[in-house]
């Protein structure tokens, strides 16, 4: 009957995740330029509005109302997965709760770079800003079924074959690892990347929109994929690769299939206002990203110490991820890096 309620409970929290939010007032449009800003066609006319927005390319900028509801919704999600966390600990145990606690960290801190991925397709797409709050709902609702999914086959394949559990080490390890060494993403590279040429490839499409529509009739009666769609595509292509490296970073901290599944929706259940808040704010926390390898690496060794039958206490496990991403977030803050000289 407990594991019921705590069910019903993540079954809310995903449909407040994947429910549009209220709007104060319609989104201010930023222009940005590039290459990649899409043209109309002249087999479709869209609106004049949204041939407007499509035309220069715009992201959406949100206003001050907009930011007051987007950190009330952050932390009212913040807040239930604390809430949560307290359930499990009442009706499964102090252990359970800080596992959950632990994960829900690492998969929150781990979210931060889905939204640099999110920022970046809805510059290349130039999504419209009234449409991409359409696109991250639908990429939500993708999410939360395709990780549940990946991680009852992880749970399983680490339950029967003990030599994953170094193979998903390894994967934690060599993301670490990247994350230190790569650079910011870009923008020239966006146009090259193999899930925005995979996502073109699977239907023929137009480079302009069509309202908030995901396909559109062209003048020989067939249909076409928009932008929008495209969009929708690699933000769940995006989301899979992504989720290769955080469900085994769970899986390195507990193999409750329940809870791993729980800390996961709490952390996709904030990334829509995540991403309003953060959009604008993330290029001010240049040791994120560092702190969130760390994390990656630490669990990483978590679980090839776990192969070797090393036991690290969970407890540690919390301590070591809740330091090291305030530690992020407070070098950010206070000691910045100086800006290069130009």
């Amino acid at each position: 009957m407990q594991s019921i309620r705590l069910a019903i409970t993540l079954v809310a929290v995903a449909h407040v995740a994947a429910r549009p939010a209220p709007r104060a007032k319609p989104l201010a449009l930023k222009p940005v330029t590039g290459r990649a800003a899409a043209k109309l066609q002249p087999e479709r006319r869209a609106s004049s509005e949204t041939a407007l927005q499509v035309s220069g390319g715009t992201i959406a900028k949100a206003s001050d109302a907009e930011m007051r509801q987007a950190v009330i919704t952050t932390i009212g999600v913040v807040l239930s997965a604390c809430a949560f966390g307290v359930g499990v600990a009442i009706t499964r145990g102090k252990e359970v709760a800080m596992e959950f606690f632990a994960g829900y960290l690492v998969e929150q801190s781990l979210s931060v770079d889905n939204l640099f991925v999110f920022i970046l397709l809805f510059e290349y797409f130039r999504v419209p800003a009234s449409m991409q709050e359409k696109a991250l709902r639908w990429g939500i609702i993708g999410a939360l079924l395709m990780r549940g999914v990946m991680i009852l086959v992880g749970v399983e394949l680490v339950q029967r074959f003990r030599v994953v559990t170094l193979l998903f080490a390894g994967v934690l390890l060599a993301s670490a690892a990247k994350l230190l060494t790569e650079g910011e993403h870009g923008d020239e590279e966006m146009g090259n990347n193999s899930l925005v040429r995979l996502s073109k490839s699977f239907t023929k499409s137009v480079e302009y929109y069509d309202g908030d529509k995901f396909f559109t009739k062209l003048r020989d009666g067939s249909s076409a994929a928009t932008p929008l769609l495209l969009c929708v595509v690699c933000i769940e292509l995006s989301d899979f690769v992504f989720a290769v490296d955080s469900i085994p970073a769970v899986l390195a901290i507990t193999k409750d299939p329940f809870i791993v599944y729980s800390s996961n929706i709490f952390a996709i259940a904030a990334l829509r206002s995540l991403y309003q808040v953060l959009s604008a704010a993330i290029a001010g926390l240049p040791y994120l990203r560092p702190a969130v390898a760390l994390i990656l690496g630490f669990v990483g060794l978590k679980m090839l110490a776990e192969y070797y039958h090393i036991h690290v206490p969970t407890s540690w496990s919390l301590g070591v991820i809740v330091a090291t991403l305030g530690g992020g977030i407070l070098l950010s803050l206070y000691w910045p890096p100086p800006s290069p000289k130009k």
